[in-house]
């Protein structure tokens, strides 16, 4: 944001909101579309990979089971009314993954 007010010969004194920042210069927000694009593309990586990451992410650990309900917090916006083995599915072909995503 800084960039564009100082393209704009914004001083840091004058009060002028972020808003009318982005309409002068004929910019969107768009960083809830950037962290989506970045999340999925690092959730089809891991899926594509045989790794630790991915053994968590599916909860295939030995050991004590955990307390409470099971957290999808990174997963819950991603699934799209699909279940976590049809996005690993789809996670597997690169050029479906890019397509869906």
């Amino acid at each position: 944001m800084w960039v564009w007010r100082r393209l704009e010969g914004i001083k840091w004194s004058d009060k002028v909101r972020n808003e009318e920042v982005l309409r002068r210069v004929g910019e969107k927000r768009e960083i809830l579309r950037t962290i989506k694009n970045r999340k999925r593309s690092w959730l089809g990586h891991i899926l594509r990979r045989e790794c630790l990451q991915r053994v968590t992410m599916e909860g295939e650990l030995e050991g004590q089971r955990s307390r409470g309900r099971r957290r999808f917090g990174m997963l819950t916006d991603m699934l799209n009314g699909r279940t976590f083995e049809q996005m690993k599915e789809d996670a597997q072909d690169r050029v479906k993954w890019r397509t869906l995503c």
